[in-house]
């Protein structure tokens, strides 16, 4: 894509010692003479990099690394250093982070109390596995389990979101003695054995035996057959239960608002009427909190909580240890005594490090109340979005809480025919003016906001303006 803007740079700035804080936040000048959106002062300056270029890890990823995902981006971004909502280039140049790795990234990229947990942990012991005793998993699980309702005080530690709703459908398998289990259609959750069944989007599935799962109709309220009709969409759960299976089923999952399927919350309505279907089946429900959970919608700490039901199993990963490669089941003490009658083990599932890094994480969102700020700048953001439709007929919809948002992008509003190609356009425009969101949905039509909870109103801004700014020039 040809740029249309350069860095203007003050003589002065150029030759000063925080050459690289400048480079990052210079007034960018279209050719025409206007001025582009500046973004927001951050005083810090990144390490100089000393690595191989983003041409060399090209070309050796492409020779030992799996093609099956390649880098994003047409020039791909090497990204080698991350401060709070912010991220650094090979060249020091600064970028406004609204994709937070997938969700992932709650508290800010290294922040100082979660990479203090970490190395001080790491300097006294790096592993054991929970065959041992070590206070870190204990200290964790006892403060996750503080955070849930009514007697979900149980937790399994796993390694990712995959292997959590993994275990999850497991359990409530065994707990129920059916295999029968319920999903949702665009629904995303993993993409191992049972999780790749349970998720309802060709493209994430292989050719492989799949069984034992049902596919509901999705509660789209943007578009779903019924609009924002919950009630019409849960009878497509009694409908699965009387004609495809015994009657009874071991549960129901699904995502508070689908993530990977385009930042879609469930119709009102939808969740307490499912939930009271799937009870009387005698099944369980299985909340996937993976990109949902730990503050991220603002309104709630769990997503499934702005429904009013309490779920009998709660999975989670991502925000969990803002980076560290850990995921966890939450359940009841009943359902968790199934696992008793066999071995079951995970190695690295409690691991010390990666405890300590959670039981930080929970501190510091508590601390830096980024649950209040996520709903704050949260909604801040939405209606910024929402009034950039009344000037670019090419959002079709915005949508999500707090931060988890969604824009829609179509060709048309009336047919809502999926504008795909835009939006690879704004996608790659929106990353040279230096800011980074992610994209989904089934047509891959949705740009998909899901930032550190510590941005802010300012970044809002700038991410905004940005993004009017590559809508004008379509």
């Amino acid at each position: 894509m040809q740029k249309n803007f350069h860095w203007a740079i003050a003589l002065s700035e150029r030759n000063s010692p925080l050459k690289h804080r400048f480079l990052s936040t210079a007034t960018r000048i279209h050719e025409n003479g206007n001025e582009l959106p500046e973004m927001p002062f951050f005083d810090y300056t990144p390490a100089p990099y000393k690595g191989p270029p983003a041409s060399d890890i090209l070309k050796r990823r492409k020779e030992y690394l799996s093609t099956s995902l390649g880098p994003l981006y047409t020039n791909p971004l090497n990204l080698v250093e991350g401060k709070m909502q912010y991220l650094f280039d090979e060249k020091g140049r600064r970028y406004l982070d609204a994709f937070g790795g997938i969700a992932t990234v709650s508290c800010g990229h290294c922040h100082p109390d979660v990479v203090e947990a970490a190395v001080n942990q790491t300097k006294l012991l790096q592993h054991t596995t929970v065959l041992y005793l070590n206070h870190a998993i204990v200290d964790f699980a006892e403060t996750l389990a503080s955070k849930f309702p009514g007697e979900l005080k149980v937790v399994f530690f796993t390694n990712s979101g995959t292997e959590a709703n993994e275990l999850a459908l497991l359990m409530a398998r065994l707990y129920t003695g059916c295999n029968d289990i319920i999903s949702i259609r665009n629904g995303y959750h993993g993409n191992a054995a049972a999780t790749m069944a349970a998720t309802a989007q060709f493209f994430h599935k292989f050719n492989v035996v799949q069984v034992g799962i049902h596919h509901a109709l999705n509660p789209d309220p943007y578009r779903g057959v019924f609009g924002s009709d919950g009630l019409k969409y849960a009878k497509d759960v009694q409908n699965i239960i009387d004609y495809g299976t015994c009657g009874q089923v071991a549960g129901f999952i699904g995502e508070a608002i689908q993530g990977v399927g385009g930042i879609i919350e469930m119709a009102p309505g939808y969740l307490p009427a499912v939930y009271s279907i799937i009870k009387k089946a005698g099944g369980l429900y299985i909340a996937d909190e993976v990109q949902s959970g730990f503050g991220r919608t603002g309104s709630h700490f769990w997503g499934f909580e702005a429904h009013g039901v309490v779920p009998d199993i709660v999975t989670l990963a991502k925000g969990i240890g803002n980076g560290a490669p850990i995921g966890a089941v939450v359940t009841t003490p009943e359902i968790a005594e199934v696992l008793t009658r066999r071995y079951y083990f995970s190695t690295f599932g409690g691991n010390p490090v990666c405890t300590a890094s959670g039981l930080a994480v929970l501190r510091v969102i508590e601390k830096e109340k980024l649950q209040q700020n996520a709903f704050l700048v949260g909604s801040y953001l939405k209606d910024r979005l929402a009034s950039l439709m009344e000037k670019h007929e090419i959002i079709g919809d915005v949508r999500g809480r707090g931060m988890m948002l969604g824009v829609e992008l179509v060709k048309d509003r009336e047919s809502k025919t999926p504008a795909i190609h835009e939006l690879q356009q704004i996608f790659e425009e929106m990353k040279d003016m230096g800011v980074l969101v992610g994209t989904g949905g089934f047509h891959e039509n949705v740009l998909r906001i899901t930032p550190p909870l510590c941005f802010t109103r300012e970044d809002a801004d700038f991410l905004v303006d940005v993004m009017d700014y590559t809508m004008s020039k379509m």
